[in-house]
């Protein structure tokens, strides 16, 4: 199954659906910060996620159970892989380097990941 990107409300969603596995609608609509959408704009969200593939349900009478498809690791995988693509010609170091100059990592940090690195070569 190729993964689409998500759009930030459906993001919002899907890190909501993660964190809970299942549930309704109203669970979503709980867990969501204020100020709260409206009960129909995460219905449709949620709709709107089960037709590209990231999400299904279990249906009782009328109500709709809704668990995530795509994990958030297949996710995660995905967006990390665009950003590294789209953003720094497919190279880690590049997208280290400007981690580092933002200070988003430090320098530990970057060194601990520089071992990781060294060591998954290793194997």
């Amino acid at each position: 199954m190729e993964i689409k990107e998500l759009t930030r409300a459906e993001e919002q969603i899907m890190q909501v659906l993660w964190q809970l596995q299942k549930g309704f609608v109203k669970d979503v609509l709980d867990v969501l910060p204020e100020p709260k959408p409206a009960y129909n704009t995460v219905s449709t969200i949620i709709r709107i996620l089960e037709t590209k593939g990231f999400v299904g349900h279990n249906a009782y009478g009328k109500s709709h159970e809704y668990h995530p498809v795509v994990s958030k690791e297949q996710y995660k995988t995905f967006a990390a892989d665009k950003l590294l693509n789209g953003y720094f010609d497919n190279s880690v170091n590049r997208m280290l380097s400007f981690f580092v100059k933002k200070e988003k990592i430090n320098l530990k940090e970057a060194d601990e990941i520089m071992k990781l690195i060294e060591k998954l070569k290793d194997k």
